[in-house]
This record gives C-alpha cells, structure tokens and sequence, in this order.
C-alpha cells in the first residue's frame, strides 16, 4: 500500500501525459486480461457441471444457479434493494452519482480538457463503449463465482482469516486461474491501473488546492513556480493522508459500495450548481455556495435520522437519499436565485458559444448504437 503511493507521487510529478500513457497501456492490458479471465470462469463452470470447455453452456448454468443476479431492477423485497432500490437506478440517485462522477468531477474532466473538442467527445463514446465490456469484465466473472463457492469450489480462497466470506476476494482469486504469463501481466496491469487512478486523483487535489485555495486565499500573488512547488507538496500530504486512511476500510464487507454511498453525500449539491450554473444564467454565487454547503449535513441527517428517532423516520436507501437531497438543493437554489437582486456583471459570465453543442453525425450515431445496446440490456436483464 505504502509503494502503491509512493510509485502514484512519482507518476503525479511526471504531469498528467505521463499519467495519460500509463492509462492507455494498462487499459488494454486490463481488458485483455479482464476477457480471458471472464472466458475461464465459464469454462470452469461449465466443466464443474459436466459440460466440457463450453463458455456458452457455463453461462447458461450461472443464469440457472443465480437467476437473482441477472436482474437490475430489483423490488423491495430484493436483498439488495438498499443498493439498487428499483427504478432509482433509471430514474433517480444512479443519475445523479454518474452525472457528477462523469461530468462534474475534475479527475475524470481533465482528461478531456487537456484535447481539442472532436478528439474529447470521440473520447468520451469510445470510454462508453468500455464501459459496456464491464459486465463481462467483472459482473460475470463476480456471478460465476459465487456459483462455484455456492457449490463447494474455492471455500478457503473467498474468506478472511476470521472465516468470514468476502466477495472482494472474487476477483483476485479468479486472476490466479490465468496462464502464468497473462497472470504477471494482469496484476502489473492491475497495479498500473491503481498507480494511475491515484495519480489522477492526486494531479486534482494539487490543482484545486494550488489554484482555488492556495492562490486565491493565501498568496493571491503566487509564481508559477511557487504554485507548481505548492502543488508537489500536496501531492505528497494527500498520498501520506491515502495512506494512513485505506487500513481503515479492510474490514468493509464491499469497499467499492461503501465508497460510492458516502459519495453520494457530495455529489447532490455539486451536480445541482452545475447544472444550474451553466443552464440558468439566473443562478446567484450565495445559493450555489449554500448548497455546496449543506449537501453533506443533510445526506447525513437522512442517513443517520432513522438510527436517532429509532425507527420513526424511514430509512431511504442511498441512491433514493441522493435523490431527495438533489431535488431539496434544486429548489434552494431557485428560490434563493430569484429572492435576489438581479445584478448585472458581464466580466463574471461565461459565455458558451451553442456552435459547440453541434455533433458530427458519426458522434450521433455512435451515441444512439451505445444506447441502444443499454437499452437492451435493461430489456433483457430487468
């Protein structure tokens, strides 16, 4: 864990093309590691229940042995329904989790920034595309395991010294079934993805910190090179920072879930002034700053206030929360917006030339097969 941070300050000093490098080549690697990983699970499946090598028939045994796991939509009386609750995944809190991940967060904005419009928005729907490699990936593999250690495989592997089964332990444990070649090649992949992904993070805190703290509220008339300095050296407190925190979350039964729920405390009021800020030129600083400020107090007095009033209050699950604090800061900043004088100040607005908007008809046509392709799957797969 310690090298892991230590090797992401040294990517993150290269800049972000270093950073860019890294995450094309491992990205290839993951996926060819991520494919042939998937193709001998089924196989291991199929061959667990008397089919041979057929990949075709391994999937249709785990769709058989778990026929739980195929569904995305799930009903209230679904186990899971706390992490998917219904049609919050197409209508409500799953919107807004990947509106503010993929379009409001610098770590992934940056990326696109860095390019002129064409090359970002081919980007952008070439990143769609692998997006929906993901479930073979990681979502079959994840569903074939479960099936093996429902039947007696990997019992030992798939729990922590305790004994307590861990489905974090899925994924590493199926990499170990890889030829030895592709396996080393898989984890340095694996590895360089982790590397990659904090150094991103890393390069987003430094800028926001140089720029938007440093430079604004402490030393207004900063050099480049003091900000550059500035920047290294929060990179290096951020890692230390990674570092001393990450222990903590070993003993999370799903680490990812976890992460993404106390996300979701932020991503509310950053998506609503966003949104509002580019879409509504009415928008006053004072109410986009007001969400900003109260989307955490209240993602966390909905989450803990069914705990206080012992049961009084209705425990929403955290996609519907999202839901409910986004709507609440929308209508905040509205009726703050309009409560204000309206004042006229052309230096403090960003004009938007609406010729950007226009997409060539290959982006079109790319975007509507990806769609397409989505809406299928929910089809298919409800």
């Amino acid at each position: 864990m310690v090298g892991l941070g230590i090797f992401s300050i040294i990517v993150t000093l290269g800049g972000m093309k270093v950073i860019g490098y890294t995450d094309v080549i491992q990205v290839a690697v993951l996926i060819m590691g991520g494919l042939v990983t998937c193709y001998l699970a089924l196989t291991l499946v199929s061959e667990k229940f008397g089919y041979g090598g057929d990949i075709l028939k391994g999937f249709a045994v785990i769709r058989d042995k778990a026929p739980s796991h195929f569904h995305m939509i799930f009903d209230e009386s679904n186990f899971y329904y706390k992490d998917l609750p219904g049609l919050s995944v197409l209508i409500g809190g799953m919107w807004i989790n990947n509106l503010n991940y993929w379009g409001c967060n610098q770590y992934i904005t940056q990326r696109a920034l860095g390019a002129d419009l064409k090359t970002a928005r081919n980007g952008i729907l070439f990143a769609a595309f692998l997006k929906l490699l993901i479930p073979l990936i990681v979502v079959i593999p994840g569903i074939t395991m479960y099936v093996l250690h429902q039947n007696g495989m990997f019992q030992a592997e798939m729990a922590d010294v305790h004994g307590v089964v861990k489905p974090d332990h899925s994924y590493p444990t199926l990499m170990n079934l890889l030829p030895n070649g592709l396996k080393g090649l898989a984890f340095a992949a694996l590895t360089a993805a982790i590397v990659a992904s904090l150094a991103g993070k890393a390069n987003s805190i430094s800028t926001i910190f140089s720029l938007d703290i440093y430079k604004k509220f402490f030393n207004k008339n900063a050099s480049e090179k003091k900000l550059v300095k500035t920047g290294r050296i929060t990179v290096i407190v951020s890692m230390i920072l990674a570092s001393l925190v990450a222990p903590a979350l070993r003993n999370l039964d799903q680490a990812y879930q976890f992460v993404q729920e106390y996300v979701g405390f932020i991503s509310p009021g950053v998506l609503s002034i966003f949104l509002l800020g580019f879409f509504w030129k009415r928008t006053t600083a004072t109410a986009a700053l007001t969400s900003a400020i109260l989307t955490i107090p209240l993602s966390t007095v909905l989450k803990f206030l069914p705990s206080w009033t012992n049961g009084a209050f209705p425990d929403f699950p955290f996609m519907d929360r999202m839901t409910i604090v986004f709507i609440f800061l929308m209508l905040l900043v509205i009726v703050m917006s309009l409560a204000s004088p309206k004042k006229d100040d052309p230096s403090k607005e960003i004009i938007i030339d609406t010729k950007m908007f226009r997409c060539t008809p290959g982006f079109i046509v790319g975007s509507i097969i990806i769609i397409g392709i989505l809406a299928a799957l929910y089809t298919v797969f409800w």
